[in-house]
């Protein structure tokens, strides 16, 4: 199975209209475009009855002692842990492209909705629903795709990796307002096959100019 993008080239940099902040001189970062890229993908196996659709970043600090803090830098030492950008799942077998913008164009305080999605599609929490729990003005169910917000202050780039499943279920056995590990481990035992692309991004200006 192949996955190909339109808008990332295959670990280079995500475009700022794909991320959910950019950098900004003034107050480090501000908010950006937060589309969805466009994802296309070929040579299925036969017996796939459904995909699923998952972005996460594996470098995201396990703790945020340091983290956005002013004249401090997360090292890169510091161990890393998987963060879900996007859970996109019981896409049609006959499904082979996702377009640029369809299921998220624009920065949504509190969340989208979810879990139903376009086309028959269910969306699983993105981690930004755990980052924003404690925000008085951004708490709440962040559904679908919100894209790449790393701390400005990490000495690390980030990776966004994303994976199309074939899966041999028109439907996945997850319910209600689910998880990237629930699908993950939904979907044991019924993944026929699998392609990655990856992108990455940075809003730590030190970095941003290599």
């Amino acid at each position: 199975m192949k996955l190909h993008s339109h808008s990332i080239v295959d670990r280079g940099v995500i475009p700022e209209r794909n991320a959910f902040a950019r950098i900004d001189v003034r107050t480090h970062i501000t908010l950006s475009g937060n589309a969805n890229p466009h994802l296309a993908w070929s040579d299925a196996p036969d017996q796939t009855q459904s995909f699923v659709l998952i972005c996460h970043d594996p470098d995201v600090p396990s703790r945020p002692d340091d983290v956005n803090q002013e004249g401090r830098e997360v090292p890169t030492d510091l161990p890393r842990v998987d963060f879900h950008h996007w859970v996109l799942i019981d896409i049609d077998a006959h499904t082979s492209d996702i377009p640029e913008g369809a299921y998220a164009n624009g920065i949504t305080p509190r969340g989208k909705a979810g879990p139903l999605a376009l086309d028959g599609t269910r969306q699983g929490l993105n981690d930004f629903t755990s980052w924003f729990a404690a925000d008085r003005d951004m708490n709440g169910d962040y559904f679908g795709y919100d894209g790449p917000c790393p701390p400005w202050n990490d000495a690390l780039i980030h990776r966004y990796i994303f994976t199309l499943y074939a899966l041999d279920v028109a439907e996945l056995d997850v319910s209600g307002p689910f998880t990237g590990a629930q699908v993950r481990e939904a979907m044991q035992g019924h993944i026929l096959d699998q392609a990655s692309i990856s992108g990455t991004y940075t809003l730590n200006p030190r970095l941003h100019t290599l």
